[in-house]
């Protein structure tokens, strides 16, 4: 957090003299060193344990996003295609809140499908279509969350 919190002053000040550097990281270490009095420092709040497995996420999330809007701008141009909205339930494989939440915002991040109730159980999710409900039901995504989650 310290050398995240120290690049962003860094690129927001834009004034990189010795004085107005030592003041900005006598600043960011205040800062941290009061987050971690109140507790509020943990693995959750700073992901960095992540990090490698994101290498490999986040490059298949992107193309499921893309794909998935491409199905749904199909489906708008074209009305002939079946639209068939549905709510399903799925129950999430993560251990950790974190990999939930990571879990439920990918399902919203891709077009079609939004998660609308995250009880820690399971979730429900609204799919626009009967393709994009078995996706998720098939649980490719879950499996990827699970491994970015169990790669820290």
């Amino acid at each position: 957090m310290g050398v995240v919190a120290l690049a962003v002053w860094l690129l927001w000040s834009g004034i990189y003299e010795p004085l107005i550097v030592g003041l900005g990281l006598a600043s960011c270490l205040s800062v941290i060193l009061i987050c971690r009095r109140m507790g509020i420092l943990d693995d959750e709040g700073v992901p960095v344990h992540l990090s490698l497995g994101l290498l490999s996420y986040v490059p298949w999330l992107i193309w499921a996003i893309l794909k998935s809007n491409v199905d749904v701008a199909r489906r708008i141009l074209s009305p002939s295609l079946p639209i068939s909205p549905r709510l399903i339930r799925v129950k999430p494989n993560q251990k950790t809140d974190l990999g939930r939440v990571v879990y439920a915002n990918s399902i919203t991040l891709t077009p079609g499908t939004v998660t609308c109730d995250a009880d820690g159980a399971e979730f429900v999710i609204h799919a626009l279509t009967k393709e994009a409900a078995d996706d998720v039901v098939a649980g490719a995504m879950n499996q990827r969350v699970t491994r970015l989650e169990s790669a820290s």
